[in-house]
């Protein structure tokens, strides 16, 4: 998604609590940044934050990491979780954002971290031909992303493209996940799992798109 620059961002991320500008210097140690030891989940590509700011407030339980790669998006991230704790009247003490490529995420991120869980949701489909290795399900992203998951973790995809989703089945099998759970019609799928509507998500939904998802894990 393009959005505009937002010249307040870049400050409001530094003078943040919950915003890390240096990831890489944690490669390893956010168990020790969260001071708990709380399950880590990880969402990649957090747009503005609608996903990452409910599902975080309303489990206290469990840390979360959010990474997306423009300032913009973030700084929007960052006042949709401010907003979502103040209304939940909860202190932000298990969530951090951070601005990085996720194509180089294996730099921030190791098994000494424990990421016991990854959310997808509506990355950007990528055209097939030489485009389709950035996407976040292929093959090679699935191969960096098993360097620091748990052996029992699993990931959780969503998305609007047919394409992208029926790939993505491939994908996962091909690097060795097993596909638990999936589903070409998210909306009237029963007990799939306990969803929290992005902005895509009803977007996509109201032009009569049906959403596709799956969950998938290493054993």
């Amino acid at each position: 998604m393009r959005i505009r620059f937002k010249p307040w961002a870049r400050p409001e991320l530094e003078a943040s609590k919950f915003y890390i500008d240096n990831p890489e210097e944690y490669k390893g140690k956010w168990r020790k940044l969260f001071n708990n030891s709380n399950p880590i989940h990880l969402e990649l590509g957090c747009g503005k934050g609608g996903f990452i700011s409910n599902i975080a407030v309303y489990n206290p339980n469990i840390n979360y990491i959010a990474i997306d790669l423009v300032d913009a998006m973030l700084g929007l991230a960052k006042r949709k979780i401010e907003e979502e704790y103040k209304l939940a009247n909860r202190k932000i003490d298990n969530i951090y954002i951070t601005r990085y490529d996720i194509e180089r995420i294996n730099n921030i991120l190791s098994k000494e971290d424990g990421i016991e869980r990854i959310y997808i949701n509506f990355c950007n489909p990528w055209p097939r031909g030489k485009h389709r290795k950035k996407r976040l399900t292929h093959t090679r992203q699935l191969e960096k992303y098993k360097e620091f998951l748990t052996e029992e973790a699993k990931i959780y995809f969503k998305t609007d493209d047919d394409d992208l989703f029926n790939d993505s089945i491939k994908y996962f099998e091909e690097s060795g996940f097993k596909i638990e759970k999936k589903t070409y019609d998210l909306e009237n799928e029963l007990d799939f799992w306990e969803n929290i509507e992005t902005e895509h998500e009803r977007m996509f939904k109201e032009q009569g798109i049906k959403i596709k998802a799956l969950i998938a894990s290493l054993n």
